[in-house]
């Protein structure tokens, strides 16, 4: 079994790195997700006992007293961090500028959404799984759509 210090890749390509013991996260350790963020916590014979989860933009989770896109402020982010635009110009998501979506497909968060395959894809255009009907519906009612036609923000002669 493993034991001391090491890294494991589970199947979904997460990593986890750190302290094992008797096969199991043991001690200290971190578990790196392929979307970039991270959770650092202590484990127990597998189990985070206390921990922290930082998104690939370093924004970190709080479970209490969370704030961030509330019903109050509404601001992404790098809008907190680095100051609203001005005026008239929108920012559609977290990254500025927005990533650009493959014609006819939807931004769903952790990649790209084709509604003619079902098929989600990572950022890198890496199979990720195939959408069931419930999930297909939430990205069709919610998520960002590739646009029809190429806008940008023409400042005033």
């Amino acid at each position: 079994r493993m034991e001391g210090r090491g890294s494991y890749t589970l199947p979904t390509g997460t990593e986890y790195r750190g302290a094992l013991r008797d096969g199991q996260f043991d001690g200290e350790g971190e578990l790196l997700f392929p979307n970039g963020g991270t959770y650092r916590a202590v484990w127990h014979r597998g189990v985070p006992a206390q921990g922290k989860y930082t998104f690939a933009d370093g924004l970190e989770y709080e479970d209490k007293k969370w704030h961030y896109c509330d019903g109050y402020d509404r601001r992404f982010y790098t809008e907190i961090c680095s100051g609203l635009k001005p005026a008239g110009i929108s920012q559609l998501t977290n990254l500025d500028p927005p990533r650009q979506i493959p014609e006819g497909c939807y931004d769903c968060g952790d990649g790209f959404y084709n509604p003619e395959t079902r098929v989600i894809v990572d950022y890198k255009f890496r199979f990720l799984r195939n959408a069931d009907d419930d999930e297909h519906e939430w990205i069709i009612r919610t998520c960002r759509k590739a646009w029809d036609e190429t806008t940008e923000h023409k400042p005033k002669p």
